[in-house]
Parts: C-alpha cells; structure tokens; sequence
C-alpha cells in the first residue's frame, strides 16, 4: 500500500471508530440529560438550534442548550424565538449561562427562528426532507446564521446516520476547508498544495463514496495532535504512517493565531 493509501485508510478507519462511539456514548445519548435527548430525537427545529450552540464549548452542554432554553421561555416555536429578541437574550444570559458567546448565540437563535417561518414553514425538517441530495441540504443549512460549511456537514452526518435521514449523492458530502483539516492533509502529503480543490480531490480519491467521512476524524486529529506548534506526533493516530512534513502550514494562517473550536 503506497503512504497516501495508507495514510487515507487509517483515517477512515479512525471515521469509522467514532461513528460507532457516537452511537455507543451514553446509550447513544447527546448530553446525557434524557429530556433534552428526547426533544432532540423528538424536534427538527430542536436539532437545528442545538447545531447553532455547537462553537466553542464541550458538545454536551452544547446539545443541552435547545431543552434549556425552551425550560426558560416556555417554548422555542420559530415565531416566538424571531419575535422576541430581548427575550431570547436573557434566557441565554441568565445564569448560569447557556453560552459563552453571551450577544452572538442569541441573534443566531432570533435569526434562525425568522428564517424558519420565512422559508420553511416554521419546521427545520423541511430543510432536509427525505430523498433530497446532501449538496442541497449543506446549502440550506450554510444559510442560517451562525452555520458554516462545517457545522452544515457535522448536521448531515448526524442527520444520516443517527437520524436515517435517507439523503442522496453521498458521494458530494466534503470535508470542510478548515484549517485543522488542511494541516492534517499538507502534513501527511495527501495533498502537496493548500487549496480546496486539491483537498477536495484527495477526500475524493480516498473515499469515493463519502469523502465526508474524512472530516471528522482529520478535524480531530489536526486539534489534538497535529498542533500548529508542537506536534504530538508519537501520540497520534496516523503515527505509523504519516511522513510528519511538519513545516508544511496552511497558507494564510500564522502559528500565532487563535484557531476557535469547531463551528
């Protein structure tokens, strides 16, 4: 198996490792809070604000916030959220905080509850109705405020497979241009250039059918091991296998910089 190969299919090993801990993690839970699990199982537009909470804090008080917030207001129907601002600001910023993004998070929430009732009839599920293509349903998700191409793939991988949302054109599902992921890509020599086309490619040449699956496991890998100073590459899950061009660094980004958490 040449290094490329070899690199692709311990990530995609390590994809698939994950998927099944996400589904294992608490009896298949989000947050550990059965409530909150079963509005998520329970509500799309639930699933759709949890996805907005999701920047910058642990994944299970993340995925808490929809059941919190409803808690606090007494409902999270779209009208209400877009109608009452001031409302929603306070509910996020009572203490203890549902948030540490205290102004950001509430004008997403408002934003997003306007876009339901505007657009999809104030049901987050026709935002992703069974049948349609992933590329289209990336797209609609990309649109709200506060949801980038990452947070987009993140909900259709969940939708899919923790859901069995039944989406076609798998094989369109990405990875997401981040900069986690193009340093793990430059680092292991799946790619030789930083540009998306070149990473979409690789994704592309080593999963064909579902270059998305490369995502995750890359993202955690850049965050964890593949630091921008430091790398721990002995502690790594691509150890034995990655060629460790450490000097490769995105283009663009300083090592200096702040890179935020996942969004």
């Amino acid at each position: 198996m040449n290094p490329h190969a070899s690199v692709a299919a311990e990530m995609l090993a390590y994809g698939t490792e994950l998927e099944h801990e996400r589904s294992a993690q608490l009896g298949g839970s989000f947050c550990g809070l059965a409530e909150a699990d079963e509005m998520l199982e329970s509500s799309a537009n639930a699933f759709l604000l949890g996805c907005l909470f999701t920047q910058g804090i642990p994944a299970e008080r993340a995925w808490a916030g929809p059941w919190h917030l409803r808690k606090r207001l007494g409902t999270i129907d779209p009208r209400f959220l877009a109608e009452n601002p001031e409302l929603v600001r306070a509910a996020v910023q009572q203490p203890p905080m549902l948030h540490r993004f205290k102004e950001t998070v509430p004008r997403w929430i408002v934003s997003a509850g306007r876009r339901l009732v505007d657009c999809y009839g104030g049901d987050a599920g026709n935002i992703w109705p069974a049948g349609d293509e992933v590329a289209s349903v990336v797209r609609r998700l990309s649109e709200f405020e506060g949801i980038g191409p990452k947070k987009a793939f993140m909900a259709v991988g969940l939708l899919t497979r923790h859901f069995g949302v039944e989406l076609t054109g798998m094989e369109r599902g990405q990875v997401a241009y981040d900069v986690h992921v193009r340093r793990v890509f430059l680092r292991t020599g799946l790619v030789d250039v930083d540009s998306r086309e070149a990473i979409e490619r690789a994704a592309m040449e080593a999963c064909p059918e579902s270059p998305g699956r490369l995502d995750l496991p890359a993202w955690l890998i850049g965050r964890d091991s593949c630091r921008p100073r430091k790398p721990a590459c002995n502690a790594c899950r691509l150890s034995a296998v990655c060629p460790r061009i450490i000097a490769r660094t995105p283009s663009g980004v300083g090592v200096r910089r702040r890179e935020f958490p996942r969004g």
